[in-house]
């Protein structure tokens, strides 16, 4: 039986709008939420009355999102440690039309300077940048005067210069030195820890007081290299072999569980060093990744609000 016409437009613009979302709120809990929300306003106000349904549903998601960042921001002052967002982890054997979600610029270094921008900000930069929106079409979704929305997106735009968005270095150049800091990590050893790290490393550790991690960003090679040295003195890290090589969002990293804890482990490498380690903990934030965890094969599984049944 063929889907309902509403149905078929939102299925089209499913991942498009999942991308839009995610790079609002950094999380996938709240992009399946927002894009069923999506979907069953499209359903209650039906095609006849809307003339451009792509636009008519990324206004509507965004407006969802700008509703969320704003409660966020008084929720993010309790939050307990450092924040990064809710990973994507896709399999590096992976096609594009298998992802659940368009994964560009989606990566955690950029995603951690958009959720410095006010959530007006934030979505100004992400409707013109990413999705090619004019200046009047952005003032009607985030209700300012289109000289406004042109001047939060300069200043966006100007707050984004200084991030780190290099491309990723190669699967052959990346893995090695995964392989090397699982090893090191594992022994305890500080001397070949501060061989791969780079001296401006810093390494995020999110557990949102549910579970053990680092309070605050570590930065410093010496600082890093310590902090997994203690972890190993302890016997806080797994043992055994190299986890397998996946992506997180675009970076390469791999899931595992770390003294029971289920958790996704990304790397930024930049000129042959560590560059910024992000670890994930936070069992709230992870609720998606828990086949990757038991060894199943990613290709083409979907979180829920991305599913075609």
């Amino acid at each position: 039986m063929p889907l309902p016409e509403t149905q078929q437009v939102f299925e089209r613009e499913r991942r498009r709008l999942a991308g839009l979302a995610y790079r609002m709120t950094g999380s996938v809990s709240e992009t399946e939420d927002i894009l069923q929300d999506a979907a069953l306003k499209l359903q209650t106000v039906g095609l006849s009355g809307i003339e451009r349904p792509a636009q008519w549903l990324s206004t509507v998601v965004t407006r969802l999102c700008l509703d969320h960042l704003r409660s966020a921001q008084k929720r993010r002052e309790t939050y307990v440690g450092a924040w990064l967002p809710e990973p994507i982890v896709t399999d590096h054997a992976a096609d594009a039309e298998s992802d659940w979600i368009l994964t560009e610029d989606v990566g955690i270094a950029l995603l951690l300077t958009l959720d410095r921008l006010s959530p007006e900000m934030r979505a100004a930069f992400i409707l013109r940048d990413g999705f090619d929106y004019s200046f009047d079409e952005i003032s009607a979704v985030v209700g300012q005067s289109s000289a406004n929305c042109r001047q939060l997106v300069s200043r966006a735009r100007r707050k984004l210069a200084g991030a780190d968005q290099s491309t990723p270095e190669r699967a052959e150049e990346t893995h090695p030195l995964v392989a090397a800091f699982w090893a090191a990590s594992r022994e305890g050893d500080m001397d070949r820890l501060l061989e791969i790290f780079a001296e401006d490393i810093e390494v995020h550790t999110d557990g949102g007081g549910k579970v053990p991690a680092a309070i605050n960003v570590l930065r410093g090679s010496r600082n890093a290299a310590r902090f997994f040295e203690g972890l190993a003195r302890k016997g806080k890290l797994t043992s055994g072999p190299v986890p397998r090589p996946q992506l997180i969002n675009g970076a390469t990293g791999y899931v595992v569980r770390e003294n029971g804890v289920l958790q996704t482990t990304a790397f930024a490498v930049h000129s042959g060093k560590i560059k910024a380690i992000w670890i994930v903990r936070n069992p709230e934030k992870l609720r998606h990744v828990h086949r990757a965890a038991e060894g199943f094969p990613l290709e083409g599984s979907r979180p829920p609000c991305c599913s075609a049944d």
